[in-house]
């Protein structure tokens, strides 16, 4: 008779994430999956932790000795809206990679365990495989949708596949008197960042300080770039983008009061999206947006179908949600204060309130 065929035992541990070996076997893991995002990488950790102080955290499960699941975390503190442990902070996605077989539950576990011995009484993860049926965790998929489409073989067609109202508006942009740049040097970032600070101040949410651009874009190398669209010389409208398999992502971006006139937002997209297929990109990954907000009907406008996303929070016993949602009613009168600061203030004090916000 043949012995029982007994499966490996899934042991759980937290990564180094300062050993070279150790991040590339995650990187590999990271690469090889499906639901891999930029935000699970080690480099991007890595730039938060640099530019904002938020540690770096991961959990890893093997069997083995191969890698089967893998959660990573930005410890997010902030004497205004608590401590989290994020999944991933000042990302749009993130949480758990699983491979096939894995076990999930106790990673959670662990995960929650983490969260309090770090004296963090919230978690939360966006997107990856989500808790079920765990005490303490809520899951909601109608908070923020996701926009994806298809680059065109040319730029003529990349203009076409623009709806005619949206299209209308960049066949403007493209008449009016503006110069694009694409780069990283200080004169990139410090435009970025200038248009960036002015863009949030507006919208009433405090800037990211501009050492976490710094990181991000040192961190990936040839993978992040700066698209910078400018109207006699100034910067009027910018954007700090990521590129992953085949996909840009514009992530960071904004106009200033001058770019609405002058059509300089549409003029940027869509020439990121020319730029972006010359770096050998199929896909634009337009990011997320809040579901019916100003910034999810934009992007409508452009021929983006909206994909919900699903997250996912876990709560301590006893401890009162984190909130650091800028449209809720809770923040509403910050919100309106923040927009009426002078610029110079809300650029000064805006870094040290956002880098708690994860």
């Amino acid at each position: 008779m043949n012995a029982p065929f007994l499966l490996a035992r899934q042991s759980l541990r937290r990564a180094d994430l300062r050993n070279r070996d150790e991040r590339a076997r995650i990187e590999a893991f990271i690469a090889d999956h499906p639901g891999g995002t930029p935000f699970h990488r080690p480099a991007w950790l890595e730039a938060v932790a640099r530019g904002t102080g938020n540690p770096a955290i991961a959990l890893i499960a093997e069997r083995d000795s191969e890698i089967v699941g893998y959660l990573p975390f930005s410890e997010v503190h902030s004497p205004i809206f608590g401590r989290s442990l994020a999944s991933t902070g000042f990302a749009v996605g993130g949480g758990l990679l699983l491979a096939e077989g894995a076990e999930a539950d106790a990673i959670f576990a662990a995960a929650e365990e983490l969260a309090l011995r770090r004296s963090c009484p919230s978690i939360e993860l966006r997107g990856g495989v989500l808790p079920s049926h765990r005490s303490g965790w809520t899951q909601r998929s109608d908070s923020h949708c996701g926009f994806v489409a298809d680059l065109a073989a040319d730029d003529e067609a990349q203009l076409k596949a623009i709806p005619r109202k949206q299209r209308a508006e960049v066949r403007k942009s493209l008449a009016n008197e503006l110069e694009v740049e694409v780069g990283v040097s200080d004169r990139d970032r410090a435009a970025h960042y200038a248009v960036y600070g002015e863009s949030v101040r507006n919208l009433g949410t405090p800037v990211f300080p501009r050492s976490l651009f710094d990181a991000v874009l040192d961190s990936f190398g040839e993978g992040a770039d700066i698209l910078t669209v400018r109207h006699r010389g100034e910067p009027v409208a910018s954007v700090l983008s990521l590129y992953h398999r085949g996909a840009v992502m514009p992530y960071w971006g904004g106009g200033t009061a001058f770019a609405r006139p002058l059509r300089a937002n549409d003029r940027m997209y869509y020439e990121l999206m020319l730029h972006a297929r010359r770096r050998g990109c199929s896909r634009f990954d337009f990011g997320r947006s809040k579901t019916g907000s100003g910034a999810y009907h934009f992007k409508r406008n452009w021929g983006f179908e909206p994909e919900p996303l699903d997250y996912a929070c876990w709560t301590a016993p006893g401890a009162v949600a984190r909130d650091t949602d800028p449209t809720s009613s809770r923040h509403s009168l910050k919100v309106k204060i923040w927009q009426r600061l002078p610029l110079a203030i809300a650029n000064r004090l805006g870094p040290v309130i956002a880098r708690g916000l994860g």
